[in-house]
């Protein structure tokens, strides 16, 4: 149940930022692929030229140039015989809601579908910026006012729900790991935001430096293994520094068209109570676990495909984490999950291997890599083929020999983004992955998000 509920509070991120949503002409879009790709030219596009002699030249083909619309810009295009104007839009003020669901056609860790549902806003008070990711048990604030260049910066976010959470080995949950924990955190800071081309709403280089403190809670259930042993109820604290360059252009369905976006977070943290910890496998000794230092980073890069039109687009990202010092346990440990690919500018930093559960994969060191072609089938309607590999060096907290193990893996997935009725969206994403999930055998999943803006 925690993971159902944990699942669609937080892997729909990116379907939530008030995406443009336009209805679609009519719902049989999907079957028409390639249909807005260049066809011969017609009559019109040719000229045919007389030479001196009065023989005629070979023809000159001009194929009309063509323009992917673009994010909070308006529309006027032609699509199925019928005109469509699009008016500019407020990009700074928007709220969302996502229903969906994602199947697994393969089983992972005995659950063959997971619901997923979250609220997202975000707006501007001139020079107040506020963005909010709403659930009944996990939400995040966060609050900026800006003077010139310079920022105050506010923080606020809780993971408090109230359900066994069980760890996940090989592609099953391990019963004995179970417990109930949660954190409540805050952070406040200073920071500068300068506006970077294309000068659009999300497109800034941001230097952030935040004081935080929090507090964590566990208690075992009547799962939890005998040799299972709990650190104490601790209040936590610590220094994070955040660099985030946005320098993407976004087409009309809010996917990056164009640039570059990079960020970079190292955050120190210590425990003020600690002790040794015993998850369900090896000891975590409290001297290499209360404080620790986390550093992790990723670039993403959108751009056209040389002789070809703007309705193809290659893009590119790379993530990356490590821990310099320290060891990171159950609590700290980076998460790596499933969900669409990050597009919202506060939302780049999330690594994604597709077709997995949310925050399946604790980690203390991680490269994920992806390469995607897409194609605009129809303004309001693109197909996308990605490959994704990722390098773990994954925690284990049911092996008393060992904490760590290396493991690889390989997805590959094809999704469609679309306009859909009622100023809504649609995402549907089949994954195919080779080994990482399930135990060294392959298994595929189903994605499946409704976007309504609000």
């Amino acid at each position: 149940m925690h993971l159902l509920l944990h699942y669609s509070i937080r892997s729909s991120l990116t379907l939530l930022y008030s995406k443009a949503a336009y209805p679609c002409a009519a719902w049989a879009v999907f079957l028409v692929l390639w249909a807005s790709a260049p066809g011969p030219a017609s009559g019109a596009d040719i000229e045919i030229e007389k030479d001196g002699s009065g023989s005629m030249s070979a023809p000159t083909i001009e194929l009309p140039s063509y323009h992917t619309p673009l994010a909070g810009e308006p529309v006027s295009t032609t699509s199925f015989g019928t005109t469509v104007d699009i008016p500019p839009r407020d990009r700074d003020n928007n709220a969302s809601l996502v229903l969906g669901s994602t199947l697994f056609t393969t089983s992972l860790a005995g659950r063959d579908a997971l619901p997923i549902g979250s609220v997202y806003l975000r707006h501007r008070w001139g020079d107040t910026r506020l963005r909010a990711i709403l659930g009944i048990f996990v939400n995040e604030f966060d609050i900026s006012r800006t003077f010139g260049n310079l920022q105050l910066l506010g923080h606020l976010d809780n993971n408090t729900i109230p359900f066994p959470d069980e760890e996940i080995s090989d592609g099953q949950e391990i019963r004995r790991t179970s417990i109930i924990w949660g954190t409540v955190n805050g952070r406040a800071g200073i920071g500068m935001r300068i506006p970077v081309a294309p000068f659009q709403a999300d497109n800034d280089l941001r230097l952030q430096l935040y004081g935080q403190a929090g507090y964590l809670y566990t208690k075992p259930t009547s799962d939890t293994g005998p040799e299972v042993r709990l650190p104490p109820d601790t209040t936590v604290f610590g220094t994070l520094l955040r660099v985030r360059y946005d320098g993407l252009r976004r087409n009309l369905m809010e996917l990056p068209h164009s640039g570059l976006a990079s960020g970079m977070d190292a955050e120190a943290m210590r425990r003020n109570k600690w002790s040794d910890a015993n998850y369900g496998g090896a000891l975590y000794p409290r001297d290499e676990t209360r404080d620790y230092l986390k550093v992790s980073g990723y670039l993403l890069a959108a751009g056209g495909i040389p002789g070809l039109s703007e309705k193809n687009r290659l893009l590119f990202s790379f993530y990356g984490g490590f821990t310099p010092y320290g060891k990171l346990d159950r609590f700290s440990a980076f998460r790596i999950g499933g969900g669409p690919m990050p597009t919202e500018t506060d939302d780049l930093y999330r690594q994604v291997y597709p077709g997995a559960m949310f925050n399946q994969f604790p980690v203390s060191d991680y490269l994920i890599g992806s390469a995607e072609y897409r194609r605009e089938l129809l303004f309001f309607l693109h197909l996308h083929l990605r490959y994704t590999y990722a390098w773990v060096k994954r925690n284990i907290f049911t092996d008393n020999t060992r904490m760590f193990q290396e493991k690889q893996g390989k997805v590959f997935s094809a999704a469609i983004t679309s306009g859909f009725f009622w100023n809504s969206q649609l995402f549907i994403e089949y994954s195919y992955d080779t080994s990482i999930l399930r135990n060294g055998s392959p298994g595929s999943s189903l994605l499946l998000l409704w976007s309504k803006e609000l």
